[in-house]
């Protein structure tokens, strides 16, 4: 649009939500980076199973045009601690007063059951009001079959989750909250 004295008035981008968790992919990542330096824990970010249909080349490379998702991805990690399989889903909500479910896929809701039922330690990973919570598989399973609503009110996150704090090395401590949750009778 165009005003007087030729000014113009630019707008801002649309609000987006894509990349909405990297930052708390990336601390994840860091975090697991080094629990693998120093020989606490084997866990890593799974790969989403991606087949490529068209691919270019550029000067810097290839880069692949077109492609489509293989099959449902499971949860973003997994490895091992303690002798334990572990696995977690982690997201990030601006919504300040709950967790919305739709951000969890019932194939993922399938499978946190299924590591359950083997007896493996499963949970989420869940920023919302720049807080980072650890809530228990069972917990969120327990939610899920008990209660009608479309998403995890702030206060049960908070009443049922753990608190995850940062630090400097490693970034989030999420492996000192799995310590205190599941082998808390270990540490005695």
């Amino acid at each position: 649009m165009k005003y007087p004295n030729n000014l113009t008035k630019t707008y801002k981008n649309p609000l987006t939500y894509k990349n909405r968790g990297m930052d708390l992919e990336n601390e994840l990542n860091e975090s697991n980076d080094y629990y693998r330096e120093i020989d606490k824990a084997l866990i890593y970010k799974k790969p989403t199973p991606i087949g490529v249909t068209d691919v270019s080349y550029t000067s810097r490379g290839k880069v692949i045009d077109r492609g489509f998702f293989k099959e449902p991805s499971t949860l973003d990690y997994n490895g091992l601690y303690r002798g334990k399989y572990i696995e977690y889903e982690a997201k990030v909500t601006k919504n300040r007063t709950s967790f919305p479910l739709a951000n969890i896929h019932p194939h993922q809701i399938q499978h946190i059951e299924s590591v359950l039922k083997h007896k493996g330690i499963v949970f989420l990973i869940i920023k919302i009001n720049e807080m980072v919570y650890l809530l228990k598989g069972n917990d969120f399973i327990e939610y899920i079959n008990n209660n009608d609503r479309k998403s995890i009110p702030y206060e049960f996150i908070k009443e049922f989750g753990y608190m995850i704090k940062y630090s400097y090395r490693p970034t989030l401590d999420y492996l000192t909250v799995v310590d205190e949750i599941y082998f808390k009778e270990e540490a005695m």
